[in-house]
């Protein structure tokens, strides 16, 4: 086993990895940009060093200085947690060059994943199926138009050098590609330096599944079930679950075995997942892309199977065989997570950084939240606005339903704007109840929530939050003879008042 690790990266993931390397008995050395100095993960390691300013390209993308800082650290491997350089095949190699390791997949399947069209034809040879569209970037808007009509409307363009939602654009019809394309093209270069898209065959309500696999040195491949992913606001996931509550295990079955295939078709070391694309009417499958690492929302796949993910990935760099096989994973329960971000949900998920004035976690049986700030943590302008994940687990998807309500309702951050007010929304909305979901989702349901009155659109904790005050003001005017009895019922007395509040105020609303 290692004896240091540095963490290339930042906020709730880098945190995520501190906890893992301490259950090892590894010390951990973070690194940071100026803006971050004063960060949680900084505060957790054992060392921390300054990349730079606070832009990325200057700091977390500098991928010498954070290899200077492992040199200068001491550390024997380097975990790029997600993001930033995670799946850079150009800093794997340069941490091998140095002498270390780098805990992910090896450089060769990074940069045969990496590329959308690559990973198509791969999968293809190893017989999974695929979306019908192009496997290779396509050259001229014209070459755009023609493939189009081939395959028929509606298409996705996607930009062939990454993924989360950058450089997509669904085209409904021939009159929009052409604007489609040019954007498209554009996000693409801004993301990736490569402006290559590709087309695909938009699939009628598509469901995002995803296959969590791990393999390790020793030719051992491994599937650890799927999660259901099809809550999406610009194409990134905010609500994930383990297991799909699609309910076709053999359906799953046969995702998990395509997602080995690919897998062992990329020569595969680690962590990693596979994506695919489940049509909620046909129930076909599609491959869609891998991510060559961690991805956010693992938590959900450790709670339902009780691995953690991060110290394996942390064992099998370190040369171990993997602590279980095919046979060894059972799932138990249903796990549900909600990315808790610092923006606004009204207006339009628009970021919303800035101090951290309170802070109150959720507790109590089966809840967890991988978090990476504290009570007056700055969230900054520079990076994701992400904050924490919240995961809960019952033994029923309907149980965690109910926990995720109520930890969503102890849920506090003060001074900045986040998604949890409308996570409140969704975790009480009849379709996400009935597990009716697709990536069009959110769009029908803020279709549903402007359509309803607006009593049904307020957030419910701030409407009983509003119906208490009232009961307490009205308390007090009717005790206004007695003003010290008022000030002095116990706290039972306006927790009555309330629920009386409650039956009698809904019409203030």
């Amino acid at each position: 086993m290692f004896r240091k690790i540095l963490i290339a990266n930042r906020g709730e993931i880098a945190v995520r990895i501190i906890r893992a390397c301490r259950e090892l008995h590894v010390a951990p050395v973070a690194v940071y940009s100026a803006a971050d100095a004063a960060a949680l993960h900084v505060r957790l390691a054992d060392e921390a060093y300054l990349l730079g300013p606070a832009p990325s390209v200057e700091s977390y993308l500098r991928i010498d200085r954070i290899i200077a800082a492992a040199k200068q650290s001491g550390a024997e491997a380097v975990h790029p947690g997600y993001g930033f350089l995670a799946e850079n095949a150009k800093f794997a190699r340069a941490v091998a060059a140095a002498g270390l390791t780098f805990i992910g997949p090896p450089p060769d399947a990074m940069e045969l994943m990496g590329s959308k069209t690559n990973a198509r034809r791969a999968a293809l040879a190893a017989g999974a199926p695929v979306v019908p569209g192009t496997t290779e970037p396509l050259p001229s808007l014209d070459e755009a138009r023609a493939s189009a009509a081939a395959l028929g409307y509606p298409v996705m363009l996607k930009a062939a050098a990454g993924g989360g939602g950058k450089g997509m654009r669904l085209v409904a019809s021939e009159t929009e590609i052409a604007a489609a394309f040019a954007t498209a093209q554009s996000e693409a270069a801004a993301a990736f330096s490569d402006s290559s898209v590709y087309l695909e065959k938009a699939v009628e309500r598509p469901r995002h599944i995803e296959i969590q696999i791990f393999a390790d040195t020793h030719g051992n491949y491994v599937h650890l079930g799927e999660r259901e992913c099809s809550i999406q606001r610009r194409h990134q996931k905010v609500i994930e679950e383990c297991p799909s509550p699609i309910g076709d295990a053999d359906l799953c079955a046969q995702m998990g075995t395509a997602a080995i295939r690919v897998a062992r078709a990329a020569d595969y070391v680690g962590a990693g997942t596979v994506e695919f694309l489940v049509s909620d009417v046909t129930r076909e499958f599609y491959f869609l892309e891998m991510n060559t690492r961690l991805q956010v929302e693992h938590p959900v796949t450790e709670l339902v199977t009780g691995i953690d993910l991060v110290r394996e990935q942390i064992t099998v760099a370190a040369g171990a065989p993997l602590s279980f096989t095919q046979a060894d994973i059972a799932w138990r329960g249903h796990a549900i997570e909600c990315r808790v971000y610092a923006e606004d949900p009204d207006d339009n998920f628009m970021p919303s950084p800035g101090r951290i004035t309170t802070l109150r976690l959720p507790q109590g049986p089966a809840v967890r939240d991988d978090g990476g700030v504290y009570a007056g943590a700055e969230v900054s302008i520079y990076y994701d606005p992400l904050i924490s994940k919240l995961a809960v687990w019952g033994r029923t998807r309907a149980e965690a339903i109910d926990r995720l309500r109520r930890a969503l309702d102890e849920y506090t951050v003060g001074g900045i704007k986040t998604t949890l007010s409308f996570f409140r929304a969704i975790v009480r909305d009849e379709e996400f109840i009935a597990a009716r979901l697709d990536t069009g989702f959110i769009a029908r349901f803020n279709e549903r929530r402007a359509a309803r009155p607006t009593s049904e659109a307020i957030d419910p904790t701030a409407r009983d939050m509003a119906i208490i005050a009232a009961a307490l003001a009205q308390q007090t005017q009717a005790q206004t003879t007695d003003g010290a009895r008022a000030q002095q019922q116990p706290v039972s007395h306006w927790r009555t008042a309330g629920r009386i509040a409650q039956q009698r105020g809904r019409d203030l609303f």
